[in-house]
């Protein structure tokens, strides 16, 4: 029998992998995720903190940094092999896309990776595959393999996904591009009649999730917006147990508890008291396992139940200004983050 060809699919994303948001109270921060959601800190250094989740065995999936603005340093997304850095890398360069390689450890406990701003978006993005494993400290660790830690306060266990908008403009291209140079799948989207080839919003994912990162049109027409980065929960009624003790404790609530119609997942979305930026927690949904999937498309007459199918809807409240708000993803010009 002769040998079977070998194929390489070439670089492929695994996942979304983390986010580094700019502080001006760290300790404010740390207080709401180590103490509140129950984030291990996996190391502190110079104004900087790394955290996960409990069942997160990586050394972090978020970076907290004191700076005197709040902004969104970047967004990172884990590549499926060691070779996928380089791969991608080149061929960002064929692209014509400015693109920065960084050495192991620029960023604590994570291997090298490369930098660049999304195309049609702006958005500062970072694609990496090592990183460390760190144990958590002997009083911390659980008896079940699978956490890397104990279950503590809200019970986050790890990031789920990035959701950020840019200019109607600039969708089709910065949405093209997350599918056609990144292999994203566009699992479900809204569109709109006057324009139904390119969505107002797209949830795409490289796995069976939902989304990885989700791209809309953004409400105040600028590029380079941030909406929210999402953590999972185990199980719905957590996101009951979180808005309880969140109220209690004065943290402010944008939209939730509800049941999202798109992708049927509950949400809560609060604020982070240190930064100000969005936090979405995140529980259930359904999978996509079809290879031949197709998505799903919502229209305006059916998006407050894509919204949310149950629960307080923000598109319908009396105060929607704080849901929709966006806030850019930083603070400088944005080239600055390819050439720092």
């Amino acid at each position: 029998m002769a040998p079977r060809p070998t194929y390489d699919p070439g670089p492929t994303i695994a996942h979304a992998g983390g986010i580094n948001i700019g502080t001006p109270d760290l300790q404010k921060s740390l207080w709401f995720f180590r103490d509140i959601f129950g984030m291990e800190v996996t190391a502190e250094d110079d104004g900087v903190a790394y955290l996960r989740g409990y069942q997160e065995r990586i050394h972090h999936s978020l970076v907290l940094t004191q700076q005197d603005e709040a902004r969104i340093n970047t967004m990172s997304l884990r590549v499926s092999r060691p070779q996928d850095v380089e791969l991608f890398h080149d061929q960002f360069v064929e692209e014509g896309i400015e693109v920065r390689q960084l050495g192991a450890g620029t960023e604590l406990g994570r291997g090298e990776a490369v930098r660049l701003l999304l195309p049609g978006g702006g958005h500062p993005l970072e694609l990496y595959y090592g990183i460390e494993r760190p144990l958590a400290p002997e009083g911390m660790r659980s008896k079940l393999f699978g956490n890397s830690s104990i279950r503590r306060g809200l019970g986050v266990q790890r990031i789920d996904h990035l959701n950020i908008q840019t200019s109607a403009g600039n969708m089709a291209q910065a949405e093209g591009w997350l599918r056609e140079s990144l292999g994203m799948k566009r699992r479900e989207a809204m569109v709109l009649p006057e324009n139904p080839e390119v969505p107002y919003v797209s949830w795409l994912s490289v796995n069976s999730k939902l989304h990885d990162i989700a791209i809309g049109s953004s409400m105040t027409g600028e590029d380079a917006q941030f909406h929210h980065v999402a953590f999972a929960l185990e199980n719905m009624h957590d996101a009951l147990t979180a808005v309880d003790q969140l109220r209690d404790l004065g943290i402010q609530i944008d939209a939730g508890p509800g049941k999202h119609g798109v992708g049927q997942a509950m949400y809560l979305y609060v604020r982070d008291p240190g930064s100000g930026y969005r936090i979405e927690l995140y529980s259930g949904g359904y999978p996509f396992f079809d290879p031949d999937h197709e998505p799903l498309v919502w229209e305006p007459k059916d998006m407050a139940y894509g919204m949310t199918w149950y629960g307080d809807n923000p598109l319908v409240h009396a105060d929607t200004s704080r849901y929709q708000e966006t806030m850019p993803v930083a603070g400088l010009d944005l080239k600055t983050l390819i050439n720092d």
